[in-house]
């Protein structure tokens, strides 16, 4: 029985900011204090850095201190937390430029609070998304990363946090490790651990965005961003889980390779061949009889919409136009019953809702119930036209490839746009054609479909939209004592309007089935 689901504490962000540095108070040694880490702080040296910014305000110097680590092998990119990147704004990291910053909250998030920073400062964000990347203009030399752990702690569970505190006056910093347990999640999503003092030292200011790692196999589990105020040995952290969800919206390739448990196919990744349009003769005729390998596969289709009826999960979107980065993002629990699904603002919503909240961005597209209604759809509808095209190779796995179309007359596919006239929304859905690729592996497991709709014939009745495509990946869900069932990964859609694209990337995480607690085995695709 966990010692503790849901942690309610105060918490204070670990970054500093200070005109004159304060004198060192140590806090007592936690009950159970582990042995010294200090053999093992040399292992972490080449990954967590330390972030420094110095700014002048008036006559006086502000130092802004922080923590960062190695996200990639090749240390290019440097993670660190939101509220650190949001008030330090470092321009450069040991004398290396800051290209470009990716923030993984922010105050135009859906449940953003506002959280104490100092005694001075405050910054909305949402705590359980406290995240930031840098991408640097060359690799950071002599660095590298360690590689991350996505499954599930137990209460109990030892782990290292590694971080550049402050220590006294000095500015000089050095790699503390401090040893802890697993104690559970906070309301808020964070990873609660109990710590011990590293050389009589505290975890002080300056260790935002320091690495919590499972010392079993050296990889980290969570990104360290504030300490307990009521519970003064309680430092709290961001779930790797969390981490690996925003890497996907920065660059999902990188993410296919860093998380490569629950990578597989990139989700926003293109069909392998072009638009398979079936040769028509305009006269009547008798449907011919399908392949017995399309056969398979509409049985395989049916058969995986009907395995995801009943379910639940969190589903998190990313909103974003172009090749920029999200511009808000917003989390739900998604509740499946009998293939109705609705939605609750995660983690703490009290009402359900037919469907998720739009963003307030001038331009959006919304996924809806794409990841069952594609699979149903390539099951049993049969006017669309289904063929093998050739299998390919994807990361090393041979996949067999499926293509379909149905044109506007079959009445399979619409389309549904909606302009916001700001006190109400008007919406026309037509009927529009659609083609796209199912990929499955050599057991004839689907593990990608696409969809795309030809908004070419008559642009006007689109009200400016152009095209439209969406693409879901699958994965293994895997109960203690059950079959294996596939479910939903990830959902990308993208509407081209006028000139511009807006896209939105989600992911399904944090599956449970009604009251069994559910892991996610997802196989490399």
């Amino acid at each position: 029985m966990p010692l503790c689901k849901h942690l309610g504490l105060v918490f204070a962000c670990l970054w500093w900011c200070s005109v004159a540095i304060s004198q060192e108070h140590s806090s007592p040694a936690a009950p159970g204090a582990a042995a010294s880490t200090e053999s093992n702080e040399g292992d972490f040296r080449q990954t967590a850095v330390p972030i420094t910014e110095w700014k002048l305000t008036g006559p006086q110097i502000e130092g802004l201190f922080g923590t960062g680590f190695c996200l990639d092998p090749a240390c290019g990119f440097i993670v660190t937390n939101y509220h650190v990147a949001a008030l330090a704004h470092p321009h450069k990291l040991r004398g290396i430029r800051i290209e470009a910053r990716y923030l993984g909250t922010g105050p135009t998030d859906e449940g953003a609070t506002v959280n104490n920073i100092s005694s001075a400062r405050t910054l909305k964000y949402t705590p359980g998304r406290d995240l930031a990347i840098f991408r640097l203009s060359r690799p950071l030399p002599e660095h590298h990363g360690v590689g991350f752990d996505l499954n599930a702690l137990e209460p109990g569970e030892e782990v290292v946090i590694y971080a550049y505190p402050l220590e006294g006056i000095s500015p000089l910093r050095k790699l503390l490790g401090f040893p802890g347990c697993f104690e559970g999640q906070t309301v808020d999503g964070l990873l609660a651990f109990q710590y011990s003092p590293s050389k009589n030292k505290s975890i002080r200011p300056g260790a935002s965005g320091g690495i919590v790692v499972n010392p079993k196999n050296g990889r980290i589990v969570g990104v360290l961003n504030a300490v307990g105020i009521d519970r003064k040995s309680t430092a709290l952290a961001v779930p790797v889980q969390a981490l690996a969800d925003f890497v996907f919206d920065v660059d999902p390739t990188m993410a296919a390779t860093l998380f490569p448990a629950i990578g597989g196919t990139a989700q926003d990744s293109a069909d392998i061949y072009s638009e398979y349009r079936p040769i028509s003769n305009n006269t009547l005729e008798k449907r011919p009889l399908e392949p017995e390998e399309v056969l398979q596969l509409r049985l395989n289709a049916q058969l995986l919409a009907d395995g995801m009826r009943n379910y639940i999960a969190v589903q998190s979107f990313a909103w974003g136009s172009g090749s920029k980065p999200p511009k808000t993002r917003a989390e739900y629990e998604i509740r499946v019953i009998d293939g109705r699904q609705k939605f609750r603002k995660y983690p703490d919503g009290k009402k359900e809702y037919a469907e998720a909240s739009y963003p307030q961005l001038d331009g959006w597209v919304a996924p809806a119930d794409e990841w069952s209604r594609l699979p149903t759809m390539v099951g049993t509808e049969l006017r669309l036209k289904v063929r093998r095209a050739a299998d390919t190779f994807v990361k090393g796995e041979r996949r067999r490839i499926f293509q379909y179309y149905a044109s506007p007359e079959d009445g399979v596919c619409q389309f549904r746009a909606i302009e916001d006239f700001g006190f109400f929304n008007y919406g026309k859905t037509v009927g529009v054609g659609c083609y796209g690729e199912v990929w499955t592996d050599e057991n004839e497991n689907i593990v990608r479909m696409s969809e795309n709709l030809d908004l070419s014939q008559n642009v006007k009745s689109y009200r400016g939209w152009r095209g439209y495509r969406v693409v879901m990946t699958y994965g293994w869900l895997q109960r203690v004592g059950e079959p294996a069932s596939r479910i939903p990964q990830t959902i990308y859609t993208e509407a081209r309007h006028k000139k511009e694209l807006d896209w939105c990337r989600g992911r399904f995480t944090r599956y449970r089935v009604f009251s069994a607690q559910a892991a996610m085995k997802i196989a490399a695709n």
